[in-house]
């Protein structure tokens, strides 16, 4: 599988009369159910994960500290999405917890680009 931007069909879709609801609904399943992928994964190799190598992992670490399972709100935002993703599933936050913050996180970033997309 190739990571693409799901964002471009998403607006294209909305924008040949998809119905938005459904469309945001499938993005977001979608979008999280790779999360999920990363989450789990990052949870098997938490015992050989250094997160604190690179400027965007401390950051995402640093996020993650300060704000706990809620910075899971931003796993949506590019570059370091994923890395909080990552750190959740290391720092052995629940899957239930995750989900919480996850799903609206990510279902706010296609109600954005539904909104976009139908103007």
């Amino acid at each position: 599988m190739l990571p693409l931007s799901s964002e471009i069909p998403l607006a294209v879709g909305i924008r040949q009369g998809v119905d938005w609801r459904l469309a945001v609904c499938v993005a977001t399943a979608g979008n999280y159910l790779g999360a999920c992928t990363t989450f789990l994964l990052a949870r098997a190799a938490a015992a050989r994960f250094r997160a604190d190598s690179r400027p965007r992992a401390r950051h995402a670490a640093a996020l993650l500290r300060r704000f706990g399972a809620p910075a899971l709100l931003l796993s949506w935002v590019p570059l370091i999405g994923d890395i909080i993703v990552v750190l959740a599933g290391a720092a052995g936050i629940s899957f239930a917890r995750f989900s919480f913050w996850t799903i609206p996180g990510k279902a706010a970033r296609y109600l954005g680009v539904a909104w976009l997309a139908s103007r």
